[in-house]
């Protein structure tokens, strides 16, 4: 991995479609930290940490967490190919990145790309324009190395409280990560084709989406969870951690949020009952009803639906494994907790060793 950006470009807003959020948080970097920059590409949105890594690499304190809507996966499941629009999105938002991470004085950085990417047939588009851009070579990592970046980014500010295993849902636009672990790393993972992009463009296109369509997307999701369970032994879940904007989402929408508030999301733990009713009345809600909820996203109205329905299939699921588990369980699965930190705070916790590769 390079240190070196490309000279200076001007940051480009003019993206169609995209929207942005985030914070900054300026500052000289701490005594035997290094400061580093994290960009995760994903199917939906694509986002960026750059952050200080404690000298024992084990803990970030955030300088700058934003993130941009670009669609990168549009039309992917169905044609096999990243989009010319949907590129050039991805690029307007990694342009503005680049300059971010010269004016905060990012020594190292590692981009990561997941399920659109890994999908397309003309992925080398992306890798060029990205390394023009960033000067670094973009990362197309595996699933399997997907999961272990978003449980070690959830597990490094779990509560010591919570029971372990603990399994970390990574719920993505065109993949959902299974992974179960504890402290002492990844026990089993897997990564499955189904994501919030992925059902929504597949199946879920009426508004709000008809009887038969959900039927549809479920028959999908409840496949995935059958392959996911197959290898991932639910019996042995603890607890459940969900990461990702649409858990989080639907997390702001259990807890009646007036505006989205990642510090009053991040921790919650709800029961599943309750997670669940907040799924279906996001799958069931109209395009405009979901538009007007306050802690909404513009980039994830269209998308949510499908998102809720799996994290409802998922929760369901996890729920019945444990409660049959006659005891080789540590206790039934009732409730579920949204994590803010995920892959992103992984591929920052990784950057400095990823340098070395």
């Amino acid at each position: 991995m390079s240190d070196a950006l490309p000279a200076d470009r001007p940051a480009d807003a003019s993206s169609s479609g995209s929207a942005s959020s985030g914070s900054s948080f300026s500052g000289a970097v701490s005594s035997g930290s290094r400061r580093v920059a994290a960009i995760d590409c994903g199917t939906n949105s694509i986002r960026l940490l750059i952050a200080d890594v404690s000298a024992d690499g084990t803990s970030l304190t955030d300088v700058v967490r934003t993130m941009r809507v670009v669609r990168l996966g549009q039309g992917v499941d169905r044609t096999g190919r990243l989009a010319d629009e949907a590129l050039e999105r991805t690029f307007a938002a990694c342009r503005d990145y680049a300059d971010q991470c010269r004016e905060h004085g990012a020594t190292a950085v590692r981009f990561v790309a997941t399920s659109a990417t890994r999908d397309a047939e003309n992925r080398q588009d992306f890798v060029d324009g990205i390394r023009d851009i960033l000067g670094v070579e973009p990362e197309v990592v595996s699933g399997h190395e997907e999961a272990a970046l978003s449980f070690a980014g959830a597990l490094s500010v779990l509560d010591p409280a919570q029971p372990l295993p603990a399994l970390v849902v990574d719920l993505g636009g065109g993949s959902t990560e299974f992974v179960l672990g504890d402290r002492d790393g990844v026990r089993a993972s897997l990564s499955t084709d189904i994501g919030c992009v992925r059902m929504t463009e597949r199946h879920l296109t009426a508004d709000p989406p008809t009887a038969d369509q959900i039927a549809a997307a479920t028959a999908d999701i409840d496949a995935a969870i059958d392959a996911a369970a197959a290898v991932v032994p639910f019996e042995d879940i603890a607890t459940v951690i969900g990461v990702a904007g649409t858990i989080t989402t639907i997390t702001a929408h259990a807890l009646d949020l007036t505006a989205y508030d990642a510090e009053t999301i991040h921790g919650t733990e709800l029961p599943v009952a309750t997670l669940r009713a907040s799924a279906d009345a996001l799958l069931h809600a109209t395009r405009e009803e979901r538009a007007a909820m306050p802690f909404m996203h513009p980039g994830r109205v269209d998308v949510i639906g499908g998102g809720s329905l799996i994290w409802s299939r998922i929760l369901e699921r996890v729920a019945a494994a444990t409660a049959a588990a006659d005891g080789t369980a540590p206790a039934p699965v009732t409730s579920a907790v949204t994590s803010e930190h995920d892959i992103l705070d992984g591929i920052a916790l990784s950057a400095p060793a990823a340098e070395q590769r």
